[in-house]
């Protein structure tokens, strides 16, 4: 294919072209792929299934394991946005619900970005 040659190109290598075009037929347009040097012999291809996001918590007070520094939930409420959050009022509809169904269950933002006046209520009342 054109993109097995061209990827050829820089290693020329034809089977690292060819691994290659087979790695961006699979993960299609959107999808990322990942070059990583290994002390294995030979060439390996593979596939992992989901999503990757660029950052992580955006406050080291969202850390639920202090030895790993990891934020832990389970079973949480889930909020997808978009764009970028810049206000907690645009928020605050959804906040109620999930204090009204029960506090004890957490809440997992993941948005482009949460702005610093948004930010601090959310991390003031651990959600």
């Amino acid at each position: 294919s054109d993109i097995a040659a061209v990827a050829a190109l820089p290693a020329q290598d034809q089977q690292v072209g060819e691994l290659i075009a087979e790695a961006m037929d699979k993960v299609g347009k959107d999808g990322v792929i990942t070059v990583e040097e290994s002390n294995a012999f030979g060439l390996e291809l593979e596939f992992t299934e989901g999503m990757a996001f660029d950052k992580g918590y955006l406050s080291p007070y969202m850390v639920t394991d202090q030895e790993r520094m990891e934020a832990v939930l389970d079973d949480p409420y889930i909020l997808i946005n978009q764009g970028k959050i810049s206000s907690i009022q645009d928020l605050l509809p959804l906040l109620e619900k999930v204090i009204q169904a029960g506090a004890s269950k957490p809440l997992l933002i993941i948005a482009e970005d949460v702005e610093g006046e948004t930010l601090s209520p959310l991390v003031v009342n651990k959600i």
